[in-house]
């Protein structure tokens, strides 16, 4: 499990004004509802207005981030699941898709909330859906640090 020597935040986070929108695919239906679900209860404690967008796949999360740029998001918070199988398929899409994610943060100066499972087996992301049994919540997990981003740019940019 990833989770060993994760922060946990204290100070809970005021996201009052800021836009966020979650793109998450649709892959892998379970694991993705779960993390939506996560960054949903840290998006409406924080008080930030936020609304959900669904694509086909991880593939498309950097193409649709980079339209709720345009649109005027403040963060993106990007979920999706992409599970090894026999081929070279799985590293393609998960280089493309971390890669594609990075250069939209970096082209906008917005942060993307990275909520994207790169694993082996769908135990695994079942581990990490924030599910009941759950041991992780990469959804809340990812909201979390698009809204603490967004905010450090904010303060930056003053």
């Amino acid at each position: 499990m990833s989770g060993a020597g994760a922060p946990s935040p204290t100070e809970k986070i005021d996201g009052t004004g800021l836009r966020v929108v979650v793109i998450a695919g649709t892959w892998h239906e379970v694991i993705t509802n779960g993390m939506i679900a996560g960054a949903e209860r840290v998006l409406t404690a924080s008080g930030a207005s936020y609304e959900i967008v669904r694509v086909p796949g991880s593939f498309e999360l950097a193409v649709a981030s980079q339209a709720a740029f345009a649109g005027g998001a403040d963060a993106v918070v990007a979920l999706g699941v992409i599970i090894r199988g026999g081929t070279p398929h799985f590293e393609y899409v998960s280089a493309a898709t971390t890669d594609g994610l990075t250069r939209v943060a970096l082209d906008a100066g917005k942060p993307v909330g990275f909520g994207v499972l790169t694993i082996d087996d769908e135990q695994q992301g079942l581990d990490r859906a924030g599910l009941e049994g759950s041991k992780e919540d990469k959804g809340a997990e990812a909201a979390d640090a698009a809204l603490r981003t967004a905010l450090v740019v904010k303060a930056l940019r003053r």
